[in-house]
């Protein structure tokens, strides 16, 4: 899901992302809007086919809070929130994918059901991350990184981790960019940002204080924001211009961060791809200039079976 920070936070029925949207949007509802979430989340064919009374009943709360609760999602009423809720599970049925929580990997497992899993884990977050992408937002934000002076990248933990690999990508295109993980550090280079820079935070949960720190700084100092997230109600989302979200599930082994490297380099490709299409020439021309300056540090490749030897020319060819 991508929305521009302030937007109505909705979601159309049967669109295959009401309960993406859940899971985004849960961490920001009071208690009792959450407890229903949450239940319905917990087991969605259930949510599907019960009455509100019911849902009420099972979430410990009332048939009002479901309509409420409705609402903050973006829903009508109860009867559109049954049939958003069953039409996603047709949907990820016809797929082979499983909905609510997701499969997950247990002690007594085989090796060859964990691989099964996690592929079937990793693929449907990248399939539902990019099915909720606006591709509108992604079009302003290439549009922005193409313009810009310089970019920030701001991550702290695994988000550090996976902006190396982004910040070293746009400046062997010609796109002059710093990662930063240390807040000390971020927060100078923020203050030193403008008008013509833009910031872009990644954080999983979108509470990682040094990130949001170090964002709301790059928008004080008038740069473009961007934050990727997962949650789309997180602090995170306050500071961003732009906000880009991913769809992952946490699984048993792997907390929500781990399991969003696939989903998050998702993102990060496209927008990476995109404003190398946008800079073909200068991106295609630093590109080959960078690849010859580290080319000296290649090993050659040597055929198996062929002696790495020069050959001894009074022996012959």
């Amino acid at each position: 899901m991508s929305l521009t920070a302030g937007s109505d936070p909705s979601v159309e029925t049967g669109s295959g992302q009401l309960l993406v949207h859940m899971r985004s949007v849960l961490p920001g509802l009071a208690g009792a809007l959450r407890q229903v979430g949450n239940v319905i989340l917990e087991d969605p064919a259930w949510a599907s086919r019960a009455t509100i009374v019911e849902l009420g009943e099972r979430s410990g709360t009332s048939p009002a809070t479901v309509t409420r609760f409705c609402r903050s999602v973006g829903l009508g009423g109860y009867t559109e929130l049954r049939v958003g809720i069953a039409t996603e599970i047709g949907r990820a049925d016809q797929a082979g994918w499983e909905v609510g929580i997701g499969a997950d990997v247990l002690p007594t497992d085989p090796i060859e059901r964990v691989l099964r899993t996690l592929l079937a884990v990793d693929l449907q977050a990248m399939h539902e991350t990019a099915a909720g992408l606006d591709l509108r937002t992604i079009e302003v934000v290439v549009d922005a990184l193409v313009a810009a002076r310089r970019v920030d990248f701001y991550g702290v933990g695994g988000s550090a981790a996976v902006f190396e690999d982004m910040q070293m990508r746009m400046h062997r295109i010609g796109i002059a960019s710093w990662s930063w993980s240390d807040v000390h550090n971020g927060l100078t280079s923020a203050a030193l940002l403008g008008r013509d820079d833009v910031a872009i935070g990644l954080s999983h949960s979108g509470r990682s204080k040094e990130t949001v720190e170090m964002l709301a700084q790059a928008k004080a100092s008038g740069a473009a924001t961007v934050a990727i997230t997962n949650f789309s109600t997180s602090p995170i989302a306050e500071v961003a211009d732009h906000l880009l979200c991913t769809s992952v599930r946490e699984t048993s082994y792997r907390s929500g961060e781990m399991s969003a490297r696939h989903s998050q380099f998702l993102v990060l490709d496209l927008l990476y791809l995109a404003v190398a299409q946008r800079t073909h020439e200068r991106a295609k021309d630093t590109f080959a200039r960078t690849a010859d300056a580290v080319a000296q540090h290649r090993t050659p490749y040597e055929p198996r079976g062929r002696s790495a030897r020069p050959a001894d020319p009074q022996r012959g060819a």
